[in-house]
């Protein structure tokens, strides 16, 4: 699928509307449908705060009943030196035991892979799931760690020089690319 390209913005930047979010999360339902989710009885767990809002929007086309689970991975980056804290930590919220169970983990955007490694580091402070499935919005290139999902929205393969996926929301849902001069 060919992106249409950015269109300048007064503030120095330029954004671009993704195909429609719902059709991607359509599309992610879908395959955790034919992987029959509902019968492995997930955790469902979205990343702050992305994550969450696609988290959320999938449970809801999916019709699991259970808890919502959230998590804030701000703790366990291991890139603290580049990015400094976040200034709005929030704490995660397991609301059920994850120990023996499958966790639905959901994020916005799969870049370097280094989120959903501190998810993960994260999740076992918690317990020890008997399986991990990683569902994503998008994905796109810059991984750095060997890290994949089992289900995603869209494949990102290129996007242009200083640009990055940004998911807006939650109500509407808008992922979008921008790109800064």
């Amino acid at each position: 699928m060919q992106w249409p390209l950015p269109t300048s913005c007064p503030t120095g930047s330029a954004v671009t509307d993704t195909p429609e979010t719902a059709q991607l999360l359509d599309r992610m339902a879908d395959a955790l449908h034919a992987i029959d989710i509902a019968a492995l009885d997930p955790v469902v767990i979205g990343i702050h705060t992305g994550g969450v809002w696609v988290a959320d929007a999938l449970a809801s086309r999916l019709a699991l009943d259970g808890p919502l689970g959230t998590i804030n991975i701000s703790f366990y980056r291991d890139d603290f030196s580049r990015i400094g804290l976040h200034p709005q930590i929030r704490p995660s919220d397991l609301p059920v035991s994850v120990d023996n169970r499958v966790v639905l983990l959901v994020d916005d955007v799969l870049h370097t892979g280094r989120t959903i490694r501190a998810a993960m580091n994260e999740l076992f402070d918690y317990g020890r799931p008997d399986r991990i499935l990683l569902a994503v919005l998008a994905t796109r290139p810059g991984r750095e760690l060997p890290i994949a999902p089992d289900v995603v929205g869209h494949v990102f393969d290129a996007l242009p020089a200083g640009g990055h996926l940004r998911l807006t929301g939650p109500d509407p849902l808008a992922l979008r690319i921008e790109v800064t001069a």
